[in-house]
Order: structure tokens, then sequence, then C-alpha cells
């Protein structure tokens, strides 16, 4: 305590700088070709933690709702090395990604702690979504002279993907999140200009939806905004579906209105659900290639009827089913007791907010984290680490809100070099 006495202002610039190095770290992180800015802003910040940390250990906080479930579905899935079915990979992803966004969360909370902090972290989401979206549509339909029409957006191969963090059907965990964020944006800012830079990021995020043509994305920002406009505004609620169905025909949508493809997902995740069941309990290792590479599906394939199989598997088309698969049963109910406190959290921010902010954000989260949610019943959302990340900033958002809410801070921009 004697060092950080003398070096107060140290302390307080080391705790900005790993502020400012988070926000690089976000706003980079879906973008292509910045693993080296990501990669050097995230271990930066952890080390200048760490650095604070050892001279003041109560400098950051641990204690949090999520503390619990998120070790112990971590230490679950350190434990899945021991029958993984490859052990290289899961070792590398339980590190690589788990534990990552495990540090990420507890940095987010302590560096992200007041309401000023956290509306910046919004805008960060915002305004990284909007350039993501216009660089993509720039990239795809300008430069490679791509047709709307047909192309969609994110790309159809590993070589074409806008990032490789968030491909086409991915691209929503990040812009539907977005626009949400906008919203809230929009009406509670005053100012003309903000209000045009607010809609323009939305549009950027809005255009890069439709063009992924994912129903999946679409069906989300859907049932989200629907649910928004319930709470909120019932009587826009029909005027917002028959915008959404005039859309769809007039858009490449149109053209992914078939059962086809969701039949042939429907086929993997039966296939899935039946590797599940010959690894029902401790599932086959949490390593996200381990499916992929290292299961027998040929075999799998071959027992159903011809018109049953599959035409390619690359691994489970539903978030759920994917955990479930790949640490057991045992590892999903875990991971549904970090979604159980999720909700609890929101409910009680929601009802018991100590002022209006606090309360508007709590829903705007809890919304974000429905689309999110619903995106995952069709896609394995913790592939990609872009993906991942939205979940554990909105993990995070809603932690900040619940200390916020029972906490009177009465220095909103307190340093946790000064706590």
């Amino acid at each position: 305590m004697e060092f950080q006495d003398k070096h107060k202002k140290l302390f307080t610039v080391l705790n900005y700088c790993v502020f400012v190095l988070l926000g690089v770290f976000i706003f980079c992180n879906p973008l292509p070709y910045t693993t080296a800015i990501t990669n050097i802003s995230f271990y930066l910040a952890i080390g200048i933690a760490l650095f604070l940390i050892i001279f003041n250990p109560s400098a950051l906080t641990f204690k949090t709702p999520f503390t619990y479930p998120l070790v112990i579905f971590f230490l679950w899935c350190l434990l899945s090395i021991f029958w993984a079915l490859n052990v290289e990979n899961t070792i590398n992803d339980v590190r690589g990604h788990l534990l990552n966004h495990i540090i990420f969360y507890f940095l987010l909370i302590n560096f992200f702690h007041s309401i000023k902090r956290l509306e910046t972290l919004a805008w960060i989401i915002v305004l990284s979504a909007a350039f993501f979206s216009v660089s993509g549509m720039v990239y795809y339909y300008v430069i490679l002279g791509n047709p709307i029409q047909s192309f969609r957006f994110g790309g159809c191969g590993m070589s074409k993907g806008a990032s490789a963090e968030l491909p086409t059907n991915f691209v929503g965990t990040l812009t539907i999140t977005a626009i949400f964020f906008c919203l809230y944006f929009f009406f509670r800012s005053s100012s003309l200009y903000r209000r045009m830079v607010v809609i323009l990021c939305a549009l950027a995020s809005f255009v890069a939806i439709i063009l992924t043509q994912s129903r999946a994305t679409l069906a989300a920002f859907v049932i989200a905004g629907g649910t928004m406009l319930l709470l909120r505004k019932k009587t826009l609620l029909p005027i917002f579906l028959v915008a959404i169905i005039i859309l769809i025909f007039v858009t490449p949508l149109k053209n992914r209105m078939d059962a086809f493809t969701i039949k042939e997902r429907l086929k993997i995740n039966y296939v899935a659900c039946e590797v599940l069941k010959d690894y029902p309990l401790k599932g086959i290792g949490f390593g996200m290639l381990t499916f992929k590479n290292s299961i027998n599906k040929e075999a799998y394939v071959n027992k159903l009827p011809q018109r049953d199989r599959p035409a390619e598997i690359y691994g489970p088309h539903n978030w759920l089913l994917d955990i479930a698969v790949r640490v057991g049963l045992i590892g999903l109910i875990l991971f549904l007791a970090i979604l159980f406190v999720f909700v609890k959290m929101c409910w009680k921010t929601i009802r018991h907010a100590r002022d209006d902010g606090i309360r508007r954000w709590g829903i705007y989260v809890a919304i974000a984290f429905l689309a999110y949610f619903i995106m995952g019943l069709a896609e394995p959302l913790f592939y990609y680490k872009a993906s991942a990340m939205m979940f554990y900033i909105l993990l995070a958002m809603i932690t900040i809100l619940s200390n916020l809410n029972r906490e009177d801070r009465t220095a909103t921009d307190q340093t946790v070099g000064e706590k």
C-alpha cells in the first residue's frame, strides 16, 4: 500500500491503460488482419492487471454471481482433457478460448465498472460493428464485385471470409447487439449530430444482417425486436412485422426461404445426438475440432437411411447440443446454470433497479442476450472467438449493472488503482 500511495498517479495511468487496451481488443476482434493487435492488447492488459493485483490484492474484485458457475464449468472442461478423443485440441481450446474468455469477463467487470464506462463499452461495440459491416460490404461487393443477390455477406469459404472470427451465420452476434445499443443511444441522446451517427451505425449493421441472408439471424432480430416493442411500444409491433415481411420479399432473403438447408441441419444434429448417446455424461472433450477430426462420422452417417444422411457434417448446428457433445450432459447442466444466473440477474436488475438508467440498460442487455440465445439454437456460437466474446461481454454488462444497482457509487469513474 505504501508503494501505491507514493505512485498514485502511476496506478491511475495503468488503470486507464487497461481500459484502453480492452477497448482496442474489443473493437478489433471481429476485424480481419488484426491478430497481432488483439493479442498484444489483450495480453498486455492482463499483464498490467496482474501488476495492479500484486501491489494491491484488493484492486480487482472476483466475487460475482457468475464466479462459481464459470469456475466450475471451467474445471469440468479442464477435466475433459483426461477422456478427450483429441487431447491436444482440448488443451488448446480450454486455454485459448475458455480460460481467456473468463479472464476477459473479469477484466471487463473491473475496468468498465461505471455507467460511463459501460456506455463506452457499448459505443465500442456499435462502432466496431459499423466498421466491420461497411468494410465488409466494400470488400465483397465493390472490390471483389460479387453480386448482392447471390453472394452472402461473410463469404462462402474460409478464403473469402470478411473475418476468420465472424463468418456469415455468426455476423448477427455482433450486429444485432450493436443495433439494440444504437436504439438505447438514440432515445437517450438529445444531440442531432449524435443521433445521426447512431442512425448511420445502426443502418450499416442492419444492411449487413440482410446481406448475410441468414434466417437464424433474421429470426433472432425479429423475435428480440418484437419483444422489445411488446415491452416499450406495443402499437408499433404490427408495423414492425409487416415491414419485415416486405423486406424479405424485396431482398435476397426471399431466396433463402426454403426447407432444404433446415432439413440438412436437422440431419446433422441427429448425427450429433447419436454421438452424444455414445458419450452421454462426459462428452468427447472440450476441443472444438474433436467432432470434425476425431469422430468417425461416416460410421454414424452410414447407419441412417439414405434420405436422412447429411451431405456434409462439421459439427452440431446448435450451441447447447454442441456443448453437450463436447462436455457431456454434466457439462451442459453446468453451462445452463450460467444462463440461469444471467436470467436471474436480469430480472433483479430490471425489477428492482435504483433508477431508470440502470433499468433501461438492463432491458437492452437482456434483449441483446435473447437474440444471441436464439441464434445459438441454429449455430455453435462458441466456435469463433468474436461471437463467443459477445457472450462474455453481455455477462459482464449485466454484472456491472447488478453491482451498480447494489452499490452507491458517488464517484462513477473511480479507478481500480485508487481503491
